[in-house]
């Protein structure tokens, strides 16, 4: 069924829009798999500060990403009105913690503006576009290949 809404017809395709520290962005819905609430996670060892811990996902383990603390806004502070983003992305299922999923919209694929050239690289670098909507908010869209880290064996 997502693959059916995720590209309504040529140039056009659906988001999903979500905010982080009072902010908008959104991803294709067609990596998205489940949008679920905020479950606590299992801390691994070593892992890099934006990775929350892993949950169990039907059997699977599956590991979460603040994106808050991924796209430099700070950690979040989790509770019970954060969702976490089930996405697949490259073969690998991930968990995305968001403040909360705000909406799926139709977005035209010329309506999606290039990154301002004075943006940092950092931020170049997991943003593929900028969406202005009627209501006058902004969405920035991720990357989720950018970031992501590499899996283990991948060429980077």
């Amino acid at each position: 069924m997502l693959q059916s809404i995720s590209h309504n017809s040529a140039g056009k395709s659906d988001v999903v829009a979500f905010k982080l520290a009072e902010q908008d962005f959104c991803i294709d819905i067609g990596l998205v798999r489940e949008i679920r609430g905020w479950t606590p996670t299992t801390t691994l060892p070593h892992a890099p500060d934006y990775v929350k811990g892993v949950i169990n996902l039907r059997g699977s383990v599956v590991t979460v990403v603040d994106l808050s603390a991924r796209l430099g806004f700070g950690a979040a502070t989790p509770s019970q009105r954060h969702v976490v983003i089930i996405a697949m992305h490259s073969g690998r299922i991930v968990g995305l913690l968001a403040d909360l999923v705000s909406d799926i919209l139709p977005i035209n694929d010329d309506h999606i503006q290039a990154v301002p050239d004075i943006a940092s690289n950092p931020a170049r670098e997991f943003i593929t576009g900028m969406i202005t909507l009627e209501d006058g908010r902004i969405l920035r869209k991720i990357d989720l290949a950018q970031l992501l880290p590499a899996a283990p064996g991948a060429e980077i």
